[in-house]
């Protein structure tokens, strides 16, 4: 008895155009599942990388708030720091928030806990598209808190 490919064969004769072709076929999957693959690890890059600077802006925020001399400076010391930070992992200042809270009034009393939160929103890797529909990969948040020193 035939085995079933042998008589495949004899039924469709010789197939010609088939040498060679398992080089494409691999070349090309290899290729159009790699893009996805490296794609998304670009992008959970993004978001570690964001969530660094996230936790550095905020820490910093709260520490030169705490230790500014009057609150109209470490309102500015804060945004500066913020801006800093975001600008040295390359993201930009439009897609940052800062959120400073005080526990007690005013703000600069020795005592005081300074809470800043800075929110991130992490744009999609290599798509100057989505810079104007708000689309994200996603947010990413981090706090700090201060203690307003008694000896600043």
């Amino acid at each position: 008895m035939r085995r079933f490919s042998e008589r495949v064969r004899l039924v469709l004769g010789p197939v010609a155009g088939e040498s060679g072709s398992a080089v494409v076929e691999f070349v090309f999957l290899g290729v159009l599942l790699l893009v996805p693959v490296v794609y998304f690890v670009i992008t959970v890059a993004a978001l570690q990388g964001a969530s660094f600077a996230a936790a550095g802006a905020a820490d910093h925020a709260a520490k030169t708030f705490a230790q500014s001399a009057d609150e109209g400076a470490a309102q500015s010391a804060a945004q500066a720091s913020v801006r800093v930070a975001m600008s040295d992992f390359g993201l930009a200042e439009h897609n940052t928030r800062l959120e400073l809270t005080c526990d007690r009034s005013p703000c600069l009393q020795a005592g005081a806990a300074v809470r800043a939160v800075v929110r991130v929103d992490v744009p999609l890797p290599f798509s100057p598209v989505t810079q104007g529909f708000g689309l994200t990969v996603g947010r990413v948040d981090a706090s700090a808190t201060q203690i307003v020193g008694r000896f600043r």
